[in-house]
């Protein structure tokens, strides 16, 4: 980049800056936007208030109304005292409320609860509370002919109770009834069944379907609420393959998904609360996620409003697996398996392992290094440490052919500066990358080919950055001076949130920030040996955007788990020892003298041409001086001609 090209940057970037301040809005038409939208957004509010108001009061009515009727359907299930039952195993105890038939609370076993209000820890418990009461509903609603029947409305009858099974029964009279039957797996998986007794005559003859409406109010399980809320989404799986999700960051109200899906899941970023249906969730299921305020105990509001298969002659029950766990990848795929509706439901994706690429290397490659060193029974600290230990050995001759292609480079850096001494002036620089392009060529050295080695290993950092934070594994794994490996470890905290940093300076993150500096100057000064001409002086003006990038890597990762900064620490310091091992052992001189028999090889045979990349190159840089010739060559035709005039 010379200065011509540097100077209309600076002014294109001068133009944009100045034209969006020019089109921001005034101040007195800010207050006026800002005065005319809350009055909007309050006459909305008081709207919706009023209208729910309405409804809640027609059907308190209808609810009245139906009590008063003794000849009225479900006349006695709508009236009782809310009892529970509890269904366990060792994995998980359950809890369901007669009233409406369904789970009100989950706990998963097994694993520390922590208690985000205590930093220290000293309130956690040994069992994670999934949902908890209110937290928690689900409803069907089946369309009858004369009036809507909503099961969460009715109290329940039971029977066949054991810790894995129960049935709740409520009776509509006549011998009508509708029945939930619940058995508990031997995980986490819990299986249910809906069916009618004696109502086929209540709804239409078309009737093939139901509504459900479920709701979650996601709670905060880990003390890093902004690190827990990337990774809190409601999940969904498509009948024809694959998951989505809604976006975890943004506020997403009643977004229809135009797919059929099996299941839809809310998911935290260690645990999920999963529904499957035998019969598929209809098209045009809507779907609700609101992100909630760091504070308040919960990260995301959820809504499912779906509609799926219902016989009303009770001949085919509608089934549904419910699962309540972990989101562990192999723990996952074992119990799917449990679901007896013969799918293929992809359930491990819950654990997301990153894009395509990134999912392919995590999926086949770190997942069963991981497997494998877990298996042994060492601390997930040293577990780390292992791979990238593994990591680095794969990746070194990728390293070493990298670094030796910038050693040749600054061997040969005294001859190229004599070869291009001649093309001093700006308007030479197209002969001079040709110059240098020649000289490389007769040394036998491509510049690009120390680039594409180190581009090949990004894609397991990005995969280890997806990798990490999903490991359920390092959930209240200790390491050092680190408590809890899948969360910050704060050096310092307080209570007030400040922008950019938050509420604590987490040390494995200043760690990392450090790190990057030094491998940061050294990695400088290596390019800075072997840069020429132009090239030295673009790396002068690109030095300040290579010292601010750890800067920005501290805002960004000071609410990442410590795993990551830890395992980004120990990369950077391998590959500052790998770097620093590789130039006390490679000798400058022999290096030369290698170099200087392939020029005086490549000499004796004038007719060997460039060939690979270098030659491509020298194409390109050949074709773009032509174009140049013509341009120039237009110019004075056009410039003689006005003369001429």
């Amino acid at each position: 980049m010379d200065k011509n090209n540097i100077i209309g940057f600076l002014c294109i970037a001068a133009v944009l800056i100045g034209f969006s301040w020019y089109n921001q809005p005034s101040k007195e038409e800010q207050r006026k936007t800002f005065v005319q939208d809350s009055i909007a957004q309050a006459h909305k509010l008081e709207s919706e208030k009023t209208a729910k108001l309405a409804q809640t009061q027609k059907q308190e009515e209808v609810k009245k109304n139906v009590l008063e009727d003794t000849t009225a359907l479900f006349h006695e299930a709508l009236q009782g005292n809310a009892q529970k039952v509890v269904l366990k195993n060792n994995k998980i105890e359950i809890t369901l409320n007669t009233k409406g038939a369904t789970v009100e609370k989950a706990v998963i076993k097994n694993y520390i609860g922590h208690d985000i209000k205590k930093k220290d820890g000293s309130n956690d418990k040994m069992d994670v509370t999934l949902f908890d009461g209110a937290d928690q509903s689900l409803n069907y609603t089946l369309t009858a002919k004369e009036a809507n029947i909503s099961t969460s409305d009715l109290y329940f009858q039971t029977s066949g109770v054991t810790d894995s099974t129960v049935t709740f029964t409520a009776q509509a009279g006549s011998g009508k009834a509708i029945s939930f039957k619940y058995v508990l797996g031997k995980d986490y998986m819990l299986h249910m069944q809906m069916s009618a007794q004696g109502m086929a005559g209540l709804f239409a003859p078309n009737t093939q379907n139901m509504d459900v409406n479920w709701k979650d109010k996601a709670r905060q399980q880990e003390r890093g609420f902004s690190f827990e809320n990337r990774y809190a989404t409601l999940t969904y799986h498509k009948t024809e393959g694959g998951t989505d999700y809604l976006n975890e960051s943004k506020e997403n109200v009643d977004k229809s998904i135009e797919e059929k899906i099996d299941w839809v899941a809310f998911k935290n970023q260690f645990f999920s609360a999963v529904m499957i249906a035998q019969n598929d969730f209809q098209e045009n299921a809507l779907m609700t996620s609101i992100p909630q305020q760091k504070g308040s105990g919960y990260l995301k509001q959820y809504e499912a409003k779906m509609k799926t298969f219902f016989d009303p002659s009770g001949k085919t029950p509608s089934k549904f697996d419910f699962y309540y766990g972990p989101n562990d990848f192999r723990l996952l795929q074992k119990v799917q398996g449990q679901s007896k509706f013969g799918k293929d439901l992809q359930m491990e994706r819950l654990v997301y392992l990153g894009w395509p690429l990134f999912r392919i290397i995590n999926r086949w490659f770190t997942l069963y290094v991981f497997d494998f060193l877990t298996g042994m029974n060492i601390n997930m600290g040293i577990i780390l440490i292992l791979i990238t230990l593994l990591l680095k050995l794969l990746t070194y001759p990728m390293v070493k052919k990298s670094y030796m292609s910038s050693a040749k480079m600054r061997v040969l850096k005294p001859k190229l500066d004599a070869a291009t001494a001649q093309f001093s002036k700006p308007e030479d620089q197209m002969q001079k990358q040709q110059a240098m392009m020649a000289e490389y060529s007769k040394y036998g050295v491509s510049p690009l080919s120390g680039c594409l080695p180190m581009l090949i290993q990004m894609p397991i950092w990005i995969a280890m950055f997806n990798f990490v934070p999903n490991a359920i594994q390092l959930r209240g794994e200790s390491f050092l001076w680190i408590k809890d490996l899948s969360t910050f470890d704060p050096i310092l905290e307080w209570n007030k949130n400040i922008w950019l940093i938050g509420d604590h300076l987490s040390l494995t993150c200043i760690l990392f920030c450090i790190a990057n500096v030094l491998y940061t100057l050294m990695t400088m000064r290596q390019q800075k040996d072997q840069m020429v001409g132009q090239q030295a002086d673009q790396m002068k003006m690109m030095q300040w955007m290579m010292y601010a990038m750890p800067l920005m890597f501290f805002f960004m990762f000071n609410d990442y788990s410590a795993g990551l900064n830890f395992y980004y620490f120990i990369s950077l310091f391998f590959s500052a020892t790998i770097m620093w091992a590789l130039r006390k052992t490679t000798n400058d001189e022999k290096l030369l003298g290698i170099l200087e028999k392939r020029y005086n090889k490549n000499q004796n045979n004038p007719s060997k041409k460039t060939s690979g990349l270098a030659a491509r190159l020298q194409a390109i840089q050949e074709m773009q001086k032509k174009q140049q010739e013509e341009v120039h060559k237009k110019q004075d035709d056009l410039n003689k001609k006005k003369k001429g005039l």
